[in-house]
């Protein structure tokens, strides 16, 4: 009892710490240059609240459920040594968890012309074949720059036969398929693998598989955009709730609270149920275990639909309004430094960045920090929300940043430790969740629609860019580490030959 109290005051610690810098953001804007109407404020308030709530239980909740889990049948698996069963397995967990995954609902309703189910199955399916390769890779040794190399070769090669309005969409759903449903299991499960291999290299390996899950979804959007053909359809800008009372403002949460609590059942329902087959087959957890894990799926459901509504009742509105303002006004340059700011604080709320610093703190033994990990994600996205701004205000296609920023980051991972090149497209996938989909973009929206852009073309691929820039700083961090590596390696062999030069020097005394 006592280790689960200070566990969770732990938690809101950290959960204040990422979400306070947001509200101060908001709030000081609607104060100075962006006014809003009270009824607003009052639901991005109440709505900021349920994200802190949502956000202690989710993170509380995947530590002693999804993480074990994903953990324990990744170790299962390997023992099995069936190379059939773990192909098997992998693909239908990277379906089932993909399925389940609630950002991916949000974007098929975005695309047109595509049947819903169509999309989230060709994404799921998507997953569910780069989880397989993504495992084979890790138990095979080879190389994760090279095969991301070949990946995006690919990718872009797709790009010349598929229409504009699908580019941004494409890469955007690489984003959000990997969010607070599925990191927490798939790099639980990476981590599972590798504690069965006792080579040097396992703990390197056992990150990178949401970089190539990342993958497969772009892919299979593509191939989609080359059999469909969207429409050039205008998005309609989010809803902006009027609210005249405290009834009303109750009756816009609770009208829309029973729908993410059947949306958050529909999604952890296959992964326990497969979690279930997996033991009655397995039996390879005890009671306990299975009773701890129980009540941490509780705690991960209540979080996830707390966190949901907040961000998609209070938020979503909030950013959208915020973004016609601010590029309503006569000097609407100022939306890039803004977005920036906003950009920097809000990848340390979403929910699955929580689980990738810890995560990576623990397998480096501390060599890479969870600080510096969120820091070096803050300056990524702060960048990406720069040039996403700046997008939307000239109609820059998403391609001129995506090509080259790839290719920066393909390159760079010659020259970095491994381990820093897997963490790094990792956190790409990671730092692309549910509060950029809800927040930062029908923000661009908001703003793409004042400034009289193309939503589809222009606002879209803020996702894609926010997945985009972590790939690069978190590497110019391994570079730098590195380089302090081999100064110290340097300095450490100088002291050594001082030390054996003084040593011969005492012997020839005393002949």
């Amino acid at each position: 009892m006592q280790f689960n109290r200070s566990k969770l005051k732990e938690k809101l610690n950290e959960t204040l710490k990422a979400v306070f810098p947001i509200l101060a953001i908001v709030l000081f804007l609607c104060f100075t240059i962006a006014p809003i109407s009270p009824s607003i404020l009052m639901t991005f308030l109440i709505g900021a609240v349920l994200l802190i709530v949502g956000m202690l239980l989710f993170s509380f909740g995947v530590d002693l459920s999804m993480t074990q889990m994903g953990e324990r049948v990744g170790t299962t698996m390997t023992k099995t040594k069936n190379a059939f069963l773990m192909v098997v397995a992998s693909f239908i967990m990277g379906l089932i968890i993909t399925i389940s995954e609630p950002d991916l609902q949000v974007l098929a309703q975005q695309v047109p012309s595509v049947p819903n189910i169509v999309i989230i199955m060709a994404v799921a399916v998507g997953v569910g074949v780069f989880l397989v390769i993504a495992l084979l890779r890790m138990l095979l040794g080879i190389a994760l720059s090279y095969m991301l190399i070949v990946f995006y070769i690919l990718v872009f090669g797709l790009t010349l036969f598929v229409p504009a309005d699908f580019l941004a969409v494409a890469f955007d759903s690489g984003g959000v398929t990997t969010g607070p449903m599925t990191v927490p299991f798939i790099m639980a499960l990476g981590i599972g693998i590798s504690a069965i291999r006792s080579d040097k290299r396992a703990a390197d390996d056992s990150f990178g598989l949401v970089s190539l899950c990342s993958v497969g979804p772009i892919l299979a959007v593509l191939i989609l955009g080359m059999i469909y053909h969207p429409d050039q359809t205008e998005s309609i800008s989010e809803s902006i709730p009027i609210i005249d009372n405290t009834v009303e403002l109750w009756r816009l949460f609770s009208s829309e609270l029973p729908t993410y609590i059947k949306e958050m059942a529909v999604s952890l329902f296959p992964i326990v149920l497969f979690f279930g087959i997996f033991q009655l087959i397995s039996r390879d957890i005890k009671k306990k275990a299975l009773i701890k894990i129980a009540i941490g799926l509780v705690y991960t459901y209540v979080g996830l639909v707390l966190f949901l509504t907040g961000v998609n009742v209070g938020f979503m509105p909030a950013g959208n309004y915020l973004g016609q303002t601010i590029a309503g006004l006569p000097y609407s340059w100022i939306i890039i430094p803004i977005g920036m700011v906003i950009g920097y604080f809000i990848v340390l709320a979403e929910p699955a960045v929580f689980v990738l610093t810890r995560q990576v703190e623990e397998m480096t033994s501390g060599a890479i920090s969870a600080r510096a990990m969120g820091l070096s994600l803050s300056i990524g996205v702060a960048f990406s929300i720069g040039i996403a701004m700046l997008r939307v205000l000239t109609g820059i296609s998403v391609m001129w940043f995506l090509v080259p920023g790839y290719a920066v980051a393909l390159i760079l991972s010659f020259f970095v430790p491994k381990i820093f090149t897997a963490i790094a497209f990792d956190s790409g996938g990671v730092a692309s969740g549910p509060m950029t989909a809800t927040f930062l973009l029908p923000f661009a929206m908001g703003a793409c629609q004042v400034s009289g852009g193309n939503i589809i073309t222009d606002a879209f691929g803020v996702v894609a860019m926010v997945a985009m820039t972590p790939l690069i700083t978190i590497q110019i961090m391994g570079l730098v580490f590195r380089m302090k590596e081999n100064q110290l390696h340097k300095g450490a062999l100088e002291k050594k030959f001082v030390s054996l030069d003084a040593f011969g020097d005492m012997e020839i005394i005393e002949l």
